[in-house]
């Protein structure tokens, strides 16, 4: 709650410089996001391209994916860039998305420490290897904080059978890269999307990807512009050209590249419409 509170604050602060900048300063765009694309480093290489071009500036809210949502719902925020499906179609049903467009994807991995406690290297399946981690009691810790990670893991759960409880099930309540700091000093398992966990081994983890490769750990991302007609300060002209940029092929073309250079792979896969219609 302490979390949200903070995020609301900022994004508080924000929308009131988005509706009324002052003169000769450039236009503001409020993008709420997953922490993923931030902890990555994703929207670092990308923005400054739009901000260059737009002669805007974006403000980010890095949040969980609900969080995210909930600060469109609050007309907190102007465009939204979040990867939980089911949730994104529930904000667009209930009218407070105008347009949501695919941008790219990735997936998640079940990394760990490469001790391995719990045996589940080279699985692919993802129930099999939570339920093997619950039968272990090996340390796992979750994101529980309303993200679509958080989502993606609760639904392997289920698949499993399993309600985690115990010692070994740690609900830390951060974003992705605080809990991949986390496992790592705790030697424990924890879901990751695949590009922040990259990102993060730049920086010395030592966790190892254990699971990877099952069809449910698909992990799509989509931007969605918060419905002018409910929220009457979004920037609803500046969030269309964000979009349209976002999901162009020049765009897309850079997020295909990033990670390239430092990790040899893309930590995102390009996915618009534009770009699978080239």
């Amino acid at each position: 709650m302490a979390l949200l509170l903070v995020v609301l604050s900022v994004a508080l602060g924000a929308c009131q410089s988005v509706s009324a900048p002052a003169a000769g300063d450039p236009a503001r765009l409020l993008l709420a996001t997953t922490t993923s694309t931030q902890d990555s480093g994703l929207l670092d290489a990308i923005l400054p391209d739009f901000e260059r071009q737009h002669a805007a500036r974006v403000d980010v809210v890095a949040a969980g994916t609900g969080q995210a949502l909930q600060l469109g719902r609050d007309c907190n925020a102007d465009v939204l860039l979040v990867h939980a499906p089911a949730l994104e179609a529930e904000f667009m049903a209930q009218g407070a998305g105008v347009r949501r467009a695919p941008v790219m994807y990735n997936d998640f991995v079940i990394v760990g420490p490469p001790g391995d406690p719990a045996g589940i290297k080279g699985l692919t399946n993802a129930a099999t290897a939570f339920a093997m981690i619950a039968a272990a009691q090996a340390p796992f810790i979750s994101r529980g904080d309303d993200s679509g990670t958080h989502a993606r893991e609760m639904a392997v759960w289920q698949a499993a059978g399993i309600e985690p409880a115990g010692d070994w099930y740690i609900a830390a309540g951060q974003g992705m890269g605080a809990v991949l700091t986390l496992a790592n000093e705790q030697q424990a398992y924890a879901l990751s999307d695949r590009a922040t966990y990259l990102a993060r081994t730049r920086t010395g983890i030592d966790l190892a990807i254990m699971v990877e490769g099952d069809p449910s750990l698909f992990n799509p991302y989509s931007v969605i512009i918060v419905n002018p007609e409910r929220c009457p300060h979004v920037n609803v002209e500046l969030a269309n050209r964000f979009v349209d940029w976002l999901v162009s092929v020049p765009t897309q073309a850079q997020i295909a590249a990033f990670g390239q250079a430092e990790l040899g792979q893309s930590l995102f896969i390009p996915d618009s419409d534009a770009w699978r219609n080239r």
